[in-house]
């Protein structure tokens, strides 16, 4: 399997004076599913095309294998796309448009029939090869898609936001239909898409993208519990982590627009602290914690999205059911360890310790020494 490993060393590509992915490097290995995940114009598409060869890369080396491919066009790279249109070709049946490229390749006929038959059956098609595009419905014509990848028998695939015309509750079937694919074919996937959803539930790895760089790279647990950046954290999670900017108070940080509670260290003074909506407790205005003030709630059914102020910052809290809420101030209370502190240039603080929230005070363990925060 070392020739679906795939290598990225320093990829650049530049428009002009612009740079739409500028020095990533990355590895991955066979078997992996690898997601490339980032907001429109971080350049995740424009690395897939240039891995695929469909764009040169300006400068740096890509290895697939033990062959540096960067110059190669892509019908010799050993891979096969599936893009964001099904691409399919609308005069021919569903058994036509799949068995395309091995016709092209000219793959004897009776490997064609046994290899179609095979795939067929594997994306649940077999009762629909004589159709055409136009008779299917949209999950079944990204099957097609799927279908005519795996065909080809190639060790890798890449995937270009290919669910991305289906509906809300076609993309999550369709999600767990990819991820089973590739797991039984041990299949290398590197797949692109703006949605940390799909980015969360199908990744064995997510590779992070913001101007043409990559922020971070990691487990889908990773991002999601140690983000490397504000960026990270705000992208990753639905609803975004709460990022609430810090300044001097009296015993350490607080935040901005509420100086009675100390919330960080001074270190994070110029910062953000980071919390996430399901992380947030609301408590009774009488208890301890953050003094906040109820907006509104979205009622979702399983859950409540209670959206508060804290000073002039506004945060949601994620609550199981729906909760009897009144209007008025309340306290806002999490653990210690659910704590996030960013830096002004927005990346990570590991070396200080967030701060216990009013009820639970503490001493922080490892220097900088701050103290007992106060109620």
């Amino acid at each position: 399997m070392s020739q679906s490993r795939i290598r990225l060393e320093r990829v650049t590509k530049r428009w002009g004076a612009t740079a739409a992915v500028d020095e990533i490097s990355f590895e991955v290995t066979p078997g992996q599913f690898v997601i490339l995940l980032g907001p429109s114009g971080c350049g995740k598409s424009t690395t897939l095309r240039m891995i695929a060869g469909l764009e040169e890369a300006s400068s740096g080396q890509i290895h697939i294998g033990e062959r540096d491919v960067t110059r190669l066009p892509p019908g010799d790279r050993g891979l096969s796309m599936v893009f964001q249109s099904y691409a399919l070709f609308p005069h021919l049946s569903v058994a036509d448009n799949i068995v395309f490229g091995l016709r092209s390749r000219k793959v004897p006929k009776a490997e064609q029939c046994e290899r179609l038959a095979k795939v067929a059956e594997l994306v649940d098609l077999t009762d629909y090869l004589n159709r055409k595009p136009a008779q299917l419905s949209g999950g079944q014509r990204q099957r097609v898609a799927l279908a005519r990848s795996i065909i080809s028998e190639h060790p890798i695939c890449l995937m270009d936001e290919p669910l991305s015309n289906l509906d809300a509750r076609l993309r999550s079937d369709m999600r767990r239909e990819i991820k089973a694919l590739q797991s039984r074919l041990n299949m290398t996937v590197i797949y692109v898409t703006h949605d940390q959803v799909e980015a969360m539930s199908m990744g064995d790895r997510v590779i992070l993208m913001q101007h043409g760089r990559i922020v971070q790279d990691g487990s889908p647990d990773e991002l999601y519990n140690q983000p490397a950046s504000a960026f990270a954290a705000s992208f990753i999670g639905s609803p975004a982590m709460n990022l609430l900017p810090l300044v001097k108070g009296d015993q350490g940080a607080v935040i901005d627009g509420e100086p009675t509670t100390t919330v960080a260290p001074l270190e994070a003074v110029g910062g953000q602290l980071g919390i996430r909506p399901e992380d947030i407790e609301l408590r009774p205005a009488s208890k301890p914690g953050v003094l906040a003030t109820v907006l509104s709630e979205e009622y979702l059914g399983a859950d409540t999205i209670v959206h508060v102020a804290v000073g002039a910052h506004s945060l949601r809290v994620r609550i199981n059911g729906k909760p009897a809420l009144t209007d008025g101030t309340c306290r806002l209370y999490w653990a210690p360890e659910n704590a996030h502190l960013f830096a002004n240039n927005g990346l990570r603080l590991d070396s200080v310790l967030p701060s216990a929230l009013p009820g639970s005070p503490r001493v922080v363990s490892r220097p900088p020494a701050v103290g007992s925060f106060q109620h």
